[in-house]
């Protein structure tokens, strides 16, 4: 008997979940007034498409039920401390969002053969990398993948919240699972943690977040944010690195196509500061660093010594 599931780990993901299609009224709400609050910065785009992003049946037509797949990414091997650092899902040498997209497509190639090409969209995009109108958190929460954590990232019991998401929105109703309720508890750690104060429970104001600040934005970080950075040249892993589902749960992944890029791991300021622009494109092109550019994180690193 064919199962979505077992194919998506046969592919090279290491967990699957499915959701009924339904439009998301609690995150509409909560969005309305997270960006009325301008919690979003400068990331225009989130206010765009918004009933798309709230309802898979309006981006997708025809969408009755929503695959999602995990790609553990926590890395085996990471950086000293001394030296610039870059969040652990920037390591490798190839762009998360290639890897995962390549292994989205051979799972929905499996999943036409046995079902048919009708049960994906001809017309319309519906394989999704975080590059889409699209709440991937919310769709592995109600996959039954885990909960949204206090630090707004979903929490697996399996693999902590070190992990890729990936969404496939089919046409054909799949039994879906059932969503796991919040096991945070009364933990703060990754509140108390957090050097800007970015979070509050089960909010992120983006303006603080020391990741929007070393990527997401464009202009100069905030005087009041500059000592505050903790070293992180690109985006930040503090609020996760606290969190006891990760201390006890994180484990190595096995996918060699996330294997850490040595000068990742392991450029120092040195290194990063004499790095010429033609340098930067033949080293890091293909890799999550690219999305800021040299320029931006040359100017991230003047704000860490």
């Amino acid at each position: 008997m064919f199962s979505i599931k077992e194919t998506a780990l046969s592919v090279g993901f290491d967990a699957c979940g499915i959701a009924k299609a339904e439009e998301l009224i609690e995150d509409a709400s909560f969005m309305k007034n997270w960006l009325s609050e301008g919690c979003n910065g400068e990331m225009s785009y989130l206010e765009r498409n918004f009933e798309k992003r709230i309802n898979p049946q309006i981006l997708v037509p025809g969408c009755k039920s929503v695959v999602v797949v995990l790609l553990n990414y926590f890395p085996e091997q990471k950086q000293l401390q001394s030296i610039p650092q870059i969040a652990k899902y920037a390591y490798s040498a190839i762009d998360y969002h290639t890897v995962i997209k390549s292994k989205l497509i051979e799972l929905e190639y499996e999943i036409c053969k046995y079902y048919g090409s009708d049960c994906a969209s001809q017309t319309h995009q519906h394989l999704f990398v975080d590059s889409a109108p699209v709440l991937e958190r919310r769709w592995a929460e109600r996959a039954g993948l885990g909960w949204i954590g206090k630090n707004t990232q979903l929490i697996n019991t399996q693999f902590g919240s070190y992990t890729f998401i990936g969404v496939l929105m089919l046409n054909i109703e799949i039994e879906a699972d059932k969503s796991i309720s919040s096991r945070c508890g009364t933990c703060t750690k990754c509140i108390d943690a957090c050097p800007t104060q970015a979070l509050s429970e089960n909010k992120l104001d983006a303006r603080r977040c020391i990741s929007y600040l070393t990527i997401e934005s464009r202009n100069e970080i905030p005087d009041k944010f500059r000592e505050k950075l903790s070293n992180c040249a690109f985006g930040c892993d503090i609020c996760a690195d606290i969190c006891p589902w990760n201390v006890k749960y994180s484990k190595p992944n096995s996918h060699s196509e996330l294997k850490p890029l040595p000068e990742i791991v392991n450029y120092d300021f040195n290194s990063w500061e004499n790095l010429s622009d033609e340098n930067f494109k033949l080293s890091f092109k293909q890799t999550a660093l690219n999305r800021a550019g040299i320029t931006k994180l040359k100017q991230n690193f003047k704000y860490l010594k």
